[in-house]
């Protein structure tokens, strides 16, 4: 007789291939939760995202959202750690660029952080830190992960520009001026009406990161 013949064997198939199937289900909700999560932190902030609004913006019922997730603050623990995930990997992708014609990996940098600090992923990242002021859950939640985005941004700028290990602190000021003023820009554009002004922005910032960094000048 065999595998398929048998009713305990086949009967096993048919539990493992539904659990499986189950399990495949659960996880697409989950992402989709999480994705209505953020998307309601960016067109809403985070204080009028409720459950309400992330289980309509899931089209899913309250209650079966959070069959997934039981309280608001389990739903924000997963969206944040996605958040991370994304902004890490946006990040990552847009450094990795290849100069244009006639710039160099500087101009790569500050391009790939300025992206950074318009797509949406930020926004929400923002939304998030506001709030974290008044919210010692939502702080506790938030902390650790802003850490490790900062870690890993440090540690991807000493592999792009290996020159300036020998300078430590030419290279902290030199992450902090772009983080302060490319991060002030872009929150700045969240009320404001862009301009043709932040290109002469960003262009000062290169030049100076120019002269802040060891060595020859490489353009």
């Amino acid at each position: 007789m065999s595998d398929e013949e048998r009713p305990d064997v086949g009967s096993k198939k048919q539990d493992d291939q539904r659990i499986s199937w189950q399990a495949q289900k659960s996880a697409a909700t989950r992402k989709l939760i999480i994705e209505a999560t953020l998307q309601c932190f960016v067109e809403l902030g985070y204080g009028r995202t409720t459950t309400m609004r992330i289980a309509k913006a899931a089209g899913l019922s309250r209650g079966a959202m959070l069959h997934h997730f039981p309280s608001k603050i389990d739903i924000v623990k997963a969206a944040v750690e996605e958040l991370h995930t994304k902004r890490l990997k946006a990040f990552r992708k847009s450094v990795l660029r290849a100069p244009p014609a006639g710039k160099g990996r500087i101009h790569v940098a500050v391009q790939a952080y300025w992206r950074h600090v318009r797509h949406p992923t930020f926004v929400a990242f923002f939304e998030l830190s506001v709030a974290a002021r008044t919210d010692p859950d939502l702080e506790a939640i938030l902390k650790p992960v802003q850490a490790a985005f900062d870690e890993e941004w440090y540690r991807t700028a000493v592999e792009e520009f290996p020159e300036w290990q020998s300078d430590s602190k030419a290279l902290d000021l030199a992450l902090d001026v772009s983080r302060y003023l490319l991060e002030g820009m872009a929150i700045k554009f969240l009320t404001h009406e862009e301009t043709e002004r932040e290109h002469h922005v960003l262009e000062f910032l290169e030049e100076q990161l120019r002269v802040l960094r060891p060595g020859p000048i490489p353009r």
